[in-house]
């Protein structure tokens, strides 16, 4: 039970922070527990660990693998004079003004 609590939290922090988390389920092959979480370049990761890749924090469970993103989608609100930069190098976004991107301007 106490991962549907986890799992709901996580749904939260998606609504809040507008970015994309996703959730891959572990599955038993050949009667044989999984020991750890694989990622998508193939690489095992232990239960209870946490890394990040590709601008996506992920942890492995036991129930699971789960990462989400540290970038706010694209299309994440901001002010209408403004625009958001994303750095995917750095994994950091900002909104700067139109007409003067090296000027941040305020979230609503």
């Amino acid at each position: 039970m106490a991962s549907v609590g986890v799992l709901l939290s996580l749904l939260g922090l998606v609504v809040l922070s507008n970015s994309k988390c996703i959730f891959e389920k572990l599955e038993v092959q050949d009667d044989n527990p999984p020991t750890g979480c694989v990622d998508k370049n193939g690489e095992e990761h232990k239960f209870d660990s946490e890394w990040v890749e590709d601008c996506m924090d992920c942890s492995c469970t036991s129930d699971g693998l789960s990462c989400c993103s540290k970038l706010p989608d694209e299309n994440a609100e901001v002010p209408e004079d403004c625009e958001l930069v994303l750095d995917k190098e750095d994994c950091s976004a900002k909104a700067v003004f139109k007409w003067d991107k090296t000027k941040e301007c305020s979230p609503i």
